[in-house]
């Protein structure tokens, strides 16, 4: 089932946007602000970029944050997938699983 769509007024480097997402508005409010934050960071560094290269540049800041966030995330994913592995094996050869219970 979809969650219901709302629409927020938001303000992204001062530009006035009517967002429709089915966030709450916390949510709204923090992706606001990673937006905004990564904008200034970027117009306060390299005062000489237009308005819109420091938009693209933000762009790329954030898409580069995201990949490297899913790339750190599925590699500790793969770690705990070989330790959980490397524990059920430890578990399946130890002399305590090869006890029975018989009723």
């Amino acid at each position: 089932m979809e969650h219901q769509k709302k629409t927020y007024e938001v303000r992204l480097a001062g530009i006035p946007l009517r967002l429709k997402t089915s966030h709450d508005q916390e949510t709204v409010d923090q992706l606001v602000t990673v937006v905004n934050e990564k904008i200034n960071m970027i117009l306060s560094e390299q005062s000489n970029l237009s308005f819109q290269q420091s938009l693209l540049l933000a762009s790329l800041h954030l898409a580069e944050d995201f990949l490297t966030s899913n790339k750190d995330t599925l590699s500790n994913l793969e770690q705990i997938e070989s330790q959980a592995k490397s524990i059920l094996s430890d578990l399946e050869s130890s002399p305590i699983s090869r006890i029975r219970v018989d009723n």
